[in-house]
């Protein structure tokens, strides 16, 4: 992975993480197409420092890969000791089925990087949704916030995040014969989704809740 090209390497990071240029020139506060001119036309020919820290954090990543100058942490490493995870504009429904929306970054939930680095997670895979219904109760209830890692792999046991046609889910899965998975909740009171080869796209799995007592 080449860090030395930093348009490249912030072009690198938003597909990576699924999340436009131009949701991220909202975020800093700057017109939606900022960012998509400073990759594809170099303007401006380098990020403002405020700008700059603030796609730092969101990322995880070490404002030189973005430009800056080098910055070491407290602990020697080249990341800060927080990290701010996008927290998107979709719910993954643990009921019917909740409609995707667009991606749209409404803010963020922070972590601590060496709670992330134990846990073996990678900043640029990590999204957070929230979660309506109640087909996963006691296991996660209607509002819960939850940490989704997108990094791609073989299926493992765990809660994913499953896109089935226009809608997220949240569900345990399990692999059938031929291919075909079978969508598990823990509320009794829904009945398994059996899902032809294809059918259904595993996003993330879950890797982390909070909500409200």
């Amino acid at each position: 992975m080449d860090t030395s090209d930093p348009r490249q390497r912030l072009l690198d990071l938003a597909r990576a993480s699924g999340v436009s240029l131009s949701a991220l020139s909202r975020m800093i506060g700057k017109n939606a197409a900022y960012l998509q001119q400073f990759v594809k036309r170099g303007t401006p020919r380098k990020l403002e420092e405020d700008d700059r820290a603030r796609l730092a954090r969101f990322f995880g990543v070490a404002q030189s890969e973005l430009g800056g100058s080098q910055e070491f942490s407290s602990t020697g490493g080249m990341r800060g000791e927080w990290l701010d995870v996008p927290r998107l504009d979709a719910s993954a429904s643990a009921g019917p089925g909740a409609v995707a929306a667009d991606g749209r970054i409404t803010g963020a939930l922070r972590f601590s990087t060496s709670w992330l680095r134990t846990q073996g997670l990678h900043a640029d895979r990590l999204s957070a949704i929230s979660v309506t219904g109640d087909s996963m109760e006691p296991t996660l209830r209607d509002g819960d916030e939850i940490l989704v890692d997108c990094t791609p792999g073989p299926l493992r046991d765990g809660v994913h995040v499953v896109r089935l046609g226009d809608t997220l889910l949240v569900k345990r899965v399990a692999a059938g014969g031929g291919g075909r998975i079978a969508l598990l909740s823990d509320n009794p009171a829904y009945r398994p989704i059996e899902c032809a080869p294809g059918e259904a796209e595993i996003v993330g799995r879950v890797v982390w809740k909070g909500g409200r007592l």
